[in-house]
């Protein structure tokens, strides 16, 4: 797939840059999202999570299970990530979202944060995942909306460096989109970020 339509370059441009960025913009929403998450996982899962940018969400939560494999489609941002895990129990490999090597029902637990709006296909990604999802296992996607306040200056100077948003959700549709591919809903909210809200799902597949 050609890299400008799936936001790759971007993504490799800015992978050094990551993770100041978001420690100095974006500390507190990812500290709500780790408390929110860590109340759905448990000591016995595997998880795999698509989308791990440079670590934000890998680092604090994969003490808290069995196993964690964390990935990402950016080769930079899977380097980035390697270089800070500091011997944590994770495993990084680059990998397509909507194309897992993984063998049907792998894992418990599946987490996928602030990536299905970016992704051209996101119905593909909810597809693999439903494949490597255990029967009953947990889909986990965090994903910014567009409902209220948005940042409407930040996303504009975002795009004119590369970025691009296939899906601007409102939360009510990002619900109903996930839901249509197979996914039960068994909780959900809504937190304020500094460029969009987020919209926390915990399905049931």
């Amino acid at each position: 797939m050609n890299k400008e339509i799936t936001n790759k370059n971007f993504w490799e441009k800015i992978a050094k840059l990551y993770t100041p960025m978001q420690e100095r913009k974006n500390a507190k929403l990812y500290r709500e999202l780790c408390e929110i998450i860590s109340k759905s996982l448990d000591e016995n899962m595997q998880v795999l999570e698509l989308a791990c940018g440079t670590g934000q969400l890998t680092f604090p939560l994969c003490k808290k299970v069995s196993s964690w494999e964390a990935t990402d489609f950016s080769e930079k941002m899977i380097e980035e990530a390697k270089a800070r895990a500091f011997n944590l129990p994770v495993t990084f490999t680059v990998q397509d979202a909507t194309n897992l090597p993984y063998e049907n029902g792998r894992f418990d637990t599946v987490v996928i944060a602030n990536a299905l709006h970016i992704m051209p296909n996101p119905d593909k990604a909810l597809m693999e995942i439903q494949r490597v999802l255990k029967k009953g296992g947990l889909l986990i996607a965090p994903t910014f909306v567009y409902d209220e306040k948005i940042n409407k200056v930040r996303i504009w100077l975002m795009e004119r460096m590369g970025f691009h948003t296939f899906h601007k959700w409102e939360s009510d549709e990002y619900i109903e989109f996930v839901r249509k591919k197979g996914f039960d809903i068994i909780n959900s909210s809504v937190i304020a970020g500094k460029i969009l809200p987020e919209c926390i799902l915990i399905c049931k597949k």
